[in-house]
């Protein structure tokens, strides 16, 4: 019987365990460092095993993953190195939902000596993304095509139903990812020129764009999508971009937020109590001060604007105290919108990715090519997050496990070997995407 270790039960740990313990033949240790999260998973299964995960204790962990043969990671992705290093140590394959980081790109040349899948980005975003975005180049560079454009969108959002928050917006992954990700950078190429958005105007560079059936959208660029120009194989292609899409409003509520400081990640220890006191102490505003006013005052903005009230709805003009007196701006902001933006019992998820592919054929022929992905949770169920992310790694240990991936090395599912069968099952499970070609 063969095994498998799965690090972490967090909200997208279900489906992957669900998954491997579906399989027969497959024994699944499942730890955490919430041992009671860990044994809801695995519940009485016969082949589930649940431990308590204390990754600080490196013999405990090369303990708890002697016997397994595949390791599913799905801790925070700061992590994965560490993981990495014992998964080396021990000769175990790895695979991960988070992006090649350069510490785990070091990884490569001695998991191939060993003869080691150490296989990341196989999520949805990133994943699913590069797998359909794959087999979308693939078949029109067999055409003998060209691709000058390629333009992909992806968002985790409430369904339309469930955006009744001033944010439109509930987590359905990492609350800090989420709010980490507004201090990144962003490169993208248009008409051949590289276009670079810094960190603190990234929420200013959004475009609306209109998903069949859902309606508008905000895009905004995400992280560096030049380097993909030479992941996806494009020497040609004159834009790429990769983008974030939430519902309308979002850019510029961020924007503000950001403006206050408030995804500062850098720890302080606060004399205030509550999150009234603390933005009035982050900001320096005079205690005689009305505090809606002031921060209003300070973002250019009405009192009684959307935004303003939007601050208000999140608690943070309330008297509700800390959770943390030592603690950076971005994680006490974290947890008030942890609290404040979590799915009721009954209410879905929704995921959208849309690729959008400009084509020339040797003809001269140009189309667009839309591929598009809406995927909704079930109520009562899995969160079409959890099943997202937690369904192609699930496949993908499947296939180390039956020796169907022979690549070796650290990589991420841009070749046929893995994208092809990890998208044929997904599509047999419900999660399929719609092609439509468009001409230019």
């Amino acid at each position: 019987m063969k095994k498998v270790g799965v690090l972490g039960a967090g909200l997208v740990a279900g489906p992957l365990v669900e998954y491997l313990l579906n399989l027969g033949d497959v024994e699944v240790k499942v730890a955490d460092l919430d041992e009671d999260r860990a044994k809801e998973l695995v519940g009485r299964h016969p082949r589930g095993r649940a431990s308590h995960l204390d990754l600080k204790d490196k013999e405990k962990v090369k303990e708890l993953l002697a016997d397994v043969e595949v390791v599913a990671s799905m801790v925070p992705y700061t992590f994965h190195p560490y993981v990495a290093g014992i998964c080396l140590e021990l000769g175990k394959h790895l695979v991960t939902a988070s992006y090649v980081s350069p510490e785990m790109r070091n990884f490569d040349g001695p998991a191939r000596s060993k003869g080691l899948v150490f296989l990341n980005e196989c999520g949805l975003d990133p994943g699913i993304d590069h797998m359909e975005a794959m087999h979308c180049l693939d078949k029109a560079r067999a055409d003998g095509a060209q691709v000058l454009g390629f333009i992909s969108y992806c968002g985790g959002l409430p369904a339309p139903e469930g955006s009744d928050n001033p944010f439109g917006y509930k987590f359905s992954w990492s609350p800090r990812g989420v709010l980490l990700a507004g201090r990144n950078e962003a490169r993208y190429l248009k008409d051949g020129q590289e276009v670079v958005i810094p960190p603190d105007v990234l929420f200013e560079h959004f475009e609306l764009v209109e998903i069949p059936g859902l309606g508008k959208f905000e895009a905004y660029p995400n992280r560096n999508s030049v380097i993909y120009r030479e992941i996806y194989n494009l020497p040609e292609v004159k834009t790429i971009l990769r983008g974030t899409l939430r519902y309308p409003g979002w850019c510029f509520k961020l924007k503000k937020i950001a403006d206050l400081g408030l995804l500062d990640i850098n720890e302080r220890e606060w004399t205030a109590k509550t999150y009234a006191g603390w933005l009035q102490e982050l900001l320096g505003l005079k205690e005689d001060q009305s505090l809606k006013e002031g921060v209003a005052l300070r973002l250019g903005l009405d009192p009684d604007s959307e935004t303003i009230r939007a601050f208000d709805w999140l608690g943070l003009f309330s008297s509700r105290p800390l959770p943390a007196q030592k603690s950076s701006p971005l994680d006490l902001l974290t947890a008030i919108m942890w609290d404040k933006m979590q799915y009721g019992k009954n209410e879905r998820d929704m995921n959208i990715l849309q690729h959008e592919l400009l084509i020339k054929y040797q003809t001269g022929r140009q189309e667009k090519l839309v591929s598009t992905l809406i995927d909704f949770g079930l109520p009562g169920g899995h969160s079409s997050m959890s099943r997202l992310v937690g369904l192609p790694v699930a496949i993908a240990v499947k296939l180390i496990i039956q020796n169907k991936i022979k690549s070796r090395g650290v990589l991420i599912p841009t070749s046929s070997e893995i994208y092809e069968p990890v998208l044929t099952e997904l599509k047999a499970l419900g999660i399929d995407f719609k092609e439509e070609i468009r001409i230019v």
